[in-house]
């Protein structure tokens, strides 16, 4: 059976000014300018050295492999002086037998490459693209005979279950290199056998099937696979995976196990402040968790294959997710095998986990293309080739403002979604329910989604009256207060992703926030701060009761009366001054009063057995610690 060992201690990395130092994986070298604005974060060729001593191996019986779960973007994998493996994508994993090239003692080197070309993806975007060596490196002893290791850095099975009235259908493919009979077996929760099977292509049945059914149930089964020879049993790999059946119709929308199940959700980054995309599986969790409170339902993981344990939550939570790679904002004629590489990868890596329901082929990409019929082509080819390696799930794609809704582009995949700011980066919130309606219009059979919508709001930034384009915490809100009842009359969009559920670093951003950051995220790039745009989400999609007092960093008011606004998911809401009760409403989601302000005032909300606290006082002067943000609206404050 399989043995590992993680390769993730005593690195020795020679960084962009030629200086080595010890380090400890996961690793990035632009954690600290890639997150400073300027766009002039270093990009170019580094390298990471480190020894390791030989694993206890039968060199007659068995192999030795190396893996990587995350280099970004180019690796050149030497052993010992030879060249083991070469890889181009920065985002998925690989690996190499390296047995024959074993010493008792082993030098290992891995040159890493983020630097700009013209072959491999992502190239431009609005974010920053990490060097280094960010995601888990094993060592793996496993017999001569074994399921495949070699097979486009997947687990060598391919689980495909349909749903077939009360039952479910279960095809099972292995791959093998070397040779031994495979034989199945299909595990309940519990662990109890449900259906076994034999061969390369296995097909069994499970009786009365329990459904993954999204937040409400996400039931998994686990598939067995063990390789046997001489019956004896030489290798096993376990995976999960779940039954559901799911469709899209482009005028009621998404349906799950057949019944309507809207898709609501957020699209999330994997870096962190200070790290880069060096996070660990607690920082995953906390994600997840922070997700999750919320009420999402589905996740958007833009714009790259994200880590293996982030989808197995999701498969194990319930979200909804659709999966993509970086081929985003430009199109690259000499890229067109790193398209096809990099899809391929992502299918064959991911396909087990039920929470997938889509694969995405781009984003954004006509922002800057300029050949249009090659691009066309190579979208074509992309869409192709997921229906050709997976028959089960939908395609789609995001496509930018500016692409028009008759655009080729926007035509290909079953799905199109798009990247629409309405109300933020142009005027207009009401353009946003004038383009659906449009769109729905002039294509009734062409399911229709929002990928990106999303406005700037900082905690630390606040105005009594916002304004699009003053990044204050409070026009964020009031933004997605609209885009909320805006898809509330739109019920039969396929999904809705907000851009974002974090904030994250964009080297090259300097637009009024904070210099490298995109501050789009309903939770501050440390995950430390929820925003109010936050709780509002919480209010529409989440059945934990709870009350939110917003504004509640605006403390300092120059109004002898201000509105004070509460988001709670409870149908009534009472607000209380310095303990006397000043209102109370019944509504959903939203809930105003009028406060007269003198002095300074503790504000109690309260919701059932809900209470929310605030305080907030009168000043003749906005406080002086306040910096006017002059390039936005006169009326935001630093606070």
């Amino acid at each position: 059976m399989r043995i590992y060992t993680k390769l993730m201690e005593n690195w020795q990395f020679t960084g962009p000014d030629g200086s080595t130092a010890a380090v400890t994986l996961p690793h990035t070298w632009n954690n600290i300018d890639g997150q400073d604005g300027g766009n002039d974060y270093w990009r170019g060729t580094c390298t990471y050295r480190t020894r390791f001593a030989a694993p206890v191996y039968d060199a007659e019986a068995q192999q030795v492999w190396l893996q990587f779960e995350g280099v970004n973007a180019s690796a050149v994998v030497t052993l010992n002086g030879q060249e083991v493996a070469r890889h181009d994508g920065g985002y998925s994993t690989f690996r190499v037998d390296i047995t024959d090239r074993l010493q008792a003692d082993n030098e290992l080197t891995v040159a890493v490459d983020n630097s700009i070309n013209d072959t491999v993806y992502p190239q431009k975007a609005d974010f920053t693209f990490y060097g280094g060596i960010y995601r888990d490196v094993s060592l793996i002893v496993v017999g001569r005979d074994h399921i495949a290791l070699g097979y486009l850095g997947g687990s060598g099975v391919q689980i495909t279950p349909t749903v077939q009235d009360s039952d479910a259908a279960v095809n099972v493919k292995t791959w093998i290199e070397g040779d031994g009979e495979v034989q199945i077996e299909l595990q309940d929760a519990e662990g109890k056998t449900v259906a076994t099977g034999t061969g390369l292509d296995a097909s069994m049945t499970i009786p009365a099937a329990h459904l993954w059914d999204g937040l409400r149930d996400p039931y998994l089964y686990t598939c067995v696979v063990r390789l046997v020879k001489d019956g004896v049993p030489v290798d096993e790999v376990r995976q999960h995976f779940g039954v559901r059946s799911f469709s899209v119709d482009a005028k009621k929308g998404f349906f799950l196990n057949g019944r309507p199940y809207p898709l609501h959700g957020v699209s999330r980054h994997q870096d962190r402040k200070g790290l880069g995309n060096a996070i660990t599986r607690e920082m995953h969790d906390e994600d997840m968790a922070l997700i999750r409170e919320m009420g999402v339902n589905t996740i958007r993981l833009a714009h790259y294959q994200h880590d293996q344990y982030f989808y197995d939550l999701c498969d194990k939570y319930g979200m909804v997710v659709w999966a993509e790679i970086p081929y985003i904002s430009e199109h690259m004629p000499n890229g067109r095998a790193n398209t096809i590489s990099q899809m391929k990868e992502l299918i064959v890596q991911n396909y087990n986990h039920p929470c997938i329901v889509c694969w995405g082929v781009s984003n954004e990409i006509t922002i800057s293309t300029k050949d249009n019929k090659d691009m066309l082509d190579n979208h074509h080819v992309l869409n192709d080739l997921c229906h050709e390696m997976d028959k089960t799930r939908l395609t789609t794609l995001a496509c930018y403002a500016m692409c028009g809704p008759f655009n080729p582009v926007a035509h290909i995949t079953d799905l199109v979604s798009w990247n629409l700011y309405l109300g933020w980066y142009v005027p207009g919130l009401f353009l946003n329910d004038l383009w659906m309606d449009f769109f729905h219009l002039r294509y009734p059979n062409r399911p229709l989604g929002f990928s990106e919508y999303g406005a700037e709001g900082m905690p630390n930034l606040h105005s009594s009256h916002p304004r699009r384009g003053d990044h204050t915490e409070e026009y964020q809100a009031k933004y997605h207060e609209y885009m909320l009842e805006c898809f509330a009359r739109h019920p039969w969009l396929w999904a809705t992703h907000v851009w974002n559920m974090f904030d994250f670093a964009a080297d090259a951003r300097d637009q009024g926030g904070e210099p490298g950051m995109n501050h789009k995220g309903l939770v501050t790039f440390d995950r430390k701060t929820k925003k109010d745009s936050f709780y509002l989400y919480k209010a529409w999609w989440s059945d934990e009761a709870f009350v939110h007092i917003c504004s509640k960093r605006f403390v300092d008011r120059t109004e002898s009366e201000i509105e004070v606004k509460v988001y709670s998911n409870q149908k009534t809401v009472a607000l209380y001054a310095d303990g006397k009760k000043i209102g109370e409403q019944t509504g959903e989601h939203v809930f105003t009063f009028r406060l007269p302000l003198q002095g300074e005032v503790q504000v109690k909300a309260v919701a059932g057995d809900k209470i929310d606290e605030a305080a907030f006082r009168h000043v003749d002067t906005p406080n002086p610690a306040y910096k006017l943000n002059k390039t936005k609206s006169k009326s935001a404050n630093w606070v």
